[in-house]
């Protein structure tokens, strides 16, 4: 019974010691985290629109808005870049391991009233193969084309950087170009749409977006998957700034995230949903067992993300603005070889 207490005290020492400090579940090199998703202290977070979480009184595309910085933070030692530091980057991992669904590898978090079955997704075949025949298999595109992620792995970020650029090399077209060249060069023909569907307004961007994809499948009947590679947004409190992170063969990477959509609630256009979910649990599946703590959960929502263009419409989230581009780069990659390791066995 002593020794029962005297570790229930020192718990509870430990505890409010992570908490204090601020603990952070960051990963291990062997892929072990040290806390358990439930266990890591509570923050509180506004996500953008495709997270599922509802942000703040302001457009529904729009990202948090930052505010002023702690008089504190002028005193961190690393900082994003020059300029009065605005907030700190707080690194997280989110297991998707305490996902509410759960089957073989892969993991789920239900954000709609409709049923999801995940073994039975997992068992029915899909209504389309791959071809190497030359001809385009995969469309990637961009609904918001000017999402960018931070210069370096920093803890802080200052007045100087800004969540959107049309730089090529900082922004979502740098990611994509790295997902079609892993398709591309296992022979799975990929093209890649480099448009900038929220420049120069930002709202409308998914309607543009549709008529991309509406014009590539008119032109390429043969294209079977569509992917909208994005990145997430995580804001803690008022100013701080969260990334989602992990580590893989000594490497740190963005954790991904795959956002499906569904006929559920208010949308009454999207009857082949659970198609492109019977896609999006199968790659959730390949990237668990090729690169465990890579993706977070599935999140499947009462939104259409122009996803019910074919049966294999897929919205991956890669990283949020908080990781560095290196990060989300690795993730990319990472993603890529999921992919063609999915796509080479239709």
């Amino acid at each position: 019974m002593k020794q029962s207490r005297g570790r229930l005290r020192l718990y509870s020492v430990f505890a409010a010691a992570a908490l204090l400090i601020g603990y952070r579940a960051t990963a291990l090199s062997d892929g072990a985290f040290p806390v358990r998703e439930e266990e890591t202290p509570a923050v509180s977070f506004l996500k953008t629109e495709e997270s599922g979480t509802v942000i703040p009184q302001e457009d529904a595309e729009n990202e948090p808005k930052q505010d002023a910085p702690s008089t504190d933070l002028s005193q961190a030692v690393t900082t994003a870049s020059g300029g009065t530091v605005k907030g700190k980057v707080i690194s997280r991992y989110i297991s998707p391991y305490t996902a509410p669904l759960s089957f073989d590898g892969v993991y789920l978090k239900n954000n709609t009233s409709l049923s999801v079955d995940i073994k039975s997704l997992l068992s029915e075949p899909l209504t389309f193969g791959i071809q190497k025949n030359g001809q385009p298999q995969v469309l990637i595109l961009h609904t918001h084309t000017t999402e960018t992620y931070l210069d370096s792995d920093c803890e802080t970020y200052t007045d100087a950087y800004t969540s959107r650029s049309r730089d090529p090399k900082k922004n979502m077209i740098a990611v994509g170009e790295i997902v079609a060249k892993k398709l591309n060069d296992a022979g799975i023909k990929t093209l890649h749409d480099t448009t900038e569907h929220d420049y120069p307004q930002y709202t409308g961007s998914y309607s543009k977006a549709a008529e991309t994809i509406s014009s590539y499948l008119k032109k390429y009947p043969g294209i079977k998957i569509v992917l909208d590679l994005h990145r997430d947004a995580i804001s803690s409190g008022e100013t701080d700034k969260v990334k989602t992170v992990t580590e893989i063969e000594g490497k740190k990477a963005a954790q991904v995230m795959l956002v499906m959509g569904s006929q559920s609630g208010g949308v009454t256009n999207f009857p082949n949903w659970k198609e492109n979910l019977k896609l999006a649990v199968r790659l959730q599946r390949v990237m668990e067992k090729k690169y465990p703590t890579l993706a977070r959960p599935i999140s499947l929502m009462s939104k259409n993300y122009n996803e019910s263009f074919t049966n294999g419409s897929l919205l991956i989230e890669i990283g949020t603005d908080a990781n560095s581009i290196a990060e989300a780069h690795t993730a990319a990659a990472m993603v890529g070889e999921c992919l063609v390791s999915l796509l080479n066995g239709l």
